[in-house]
């Protein structure tokens, strides 16, 4: 009978879905700091973007394959791709593939993007306090001000926004330097630099570019308009809203369409011939 029993319970416990578990312990404040360095200082609309697709951290290495092959693309070609191919991926993460590098960083490192997308789902409001943590230091250093590229507003929030909405530029910066007081002599004016930018535009509305951002004050994210309200314990079930965007369900996808590692030659080189971007405006090489 205690044999039995045993067996019973050992059943249950195994068929409780995974969505089911308790969440991860909190991270302490000096942990968040650490997860959010990296990324603290991108612009906001960026920002937003990349905690909603890192709690879906599955979908993130096939993303950046995804993004990789299709460097080339940009701007209303690369939007007709993304609906063409009729991409599994949720929308928050097919919202990051016009910015290759940075879900090459993401791929690159799957236990900080998981660890960051956890945290995001548990500790919202602890994860914006520590960007808001990281933003004053860099500040206060005189690392974070405002150039050609973006805007930093100085109220009891700091606030990073683009110059134009419909064109992000990523900074590239090193957390050991900027979140530090800088060394006798040492320029901080060079030590965040602005590359290659992502021109957006009307055609990544559907995934939200144009209306992310933050309520600092409120400790909440909005995401295409609308809160991000993904936590640890909805995550199995949560859809978060998104206007002409339709999730691909198993069975649905269309085989006449191109398939997603199955582009044909003539195709890619008409799109390099034809849809290339001027080299200083390519979204796909915002890479580091």
């Amino acid at each position: 009978m205690r044999i039995l029993k045993f067996i019973l319970i050992f059943a249950m416990l195994a068929t409780v879905p995974a969505f089911a578990q308790a969440p991860p312990p909190n991270f302490p404040p000096e942990r968040l700091d650490q997860l959010v360095a990296r990324i603290a200082l991108y612009p906001d609309p960026l920002v937003a973007q990349i905690l909603a697709g890192a709690t879906y951290p599955d979908q993130i290495p096939d993303a950046a394959k995804w993004a990789d092959q299709h460097h080339y693309l940009t701007g209303k070609a690369l939007a007709d791709a993304i609906q063409g191919d009729q991409l599994p991926w949720d929308p928050s993460v097919q919202a990051l593939l016009p910015f290759p590098s940075v879900l090459e960083m993401m791929a690159s490192d799957m236990g900080w993007t998981t660890d960051l997308g956890n945290a995001f789902l548990a500790q919202q409001q602890d994860v914006m306090d520590a960007i808001q943590r990281e933003r004053r230091k860099a500040r206060d250093f005189g690392y974070l001000r405002t150039n050609g590229q973006i805007v930093v507003g100085g109220g009891p929030y700091i606030t990073i926004l683009p110059v134009n909405p419909d064109y992000v530029v990523v900074p590239y910066y090193d957390p050991a330097v900027v979140f530090f007081a800088p060394r006798p002599g040492f320029f901080v004016g060079g030590a965040i630099r602005f590359g290659f930018g992502v021109p957006l535009g009307v055609f990544f509305r559907p995934w939200g570019w144009g209306f992310n951002h933050f309520d600092w004050g409120g400790h909440a994210v909005f995401i295409n308009n609308a809160r991000w309200g993904r936590t640890w314990f909805n995550r199995g079930e949560y859809a978060h809203p998104y206007a002409g965007i339709h999730r691909w369900g198993p069975g649905e996808r269309v085989p006449e369409r191109h398939d997603l590692h199955e582009r044909s030659e003539r195709e890619r080189s008409a799109a390099r011939e034809g849809r290339r971007a001027p080299e200083e405006h390519r979204g796909g090489h915002d890479r580091r």
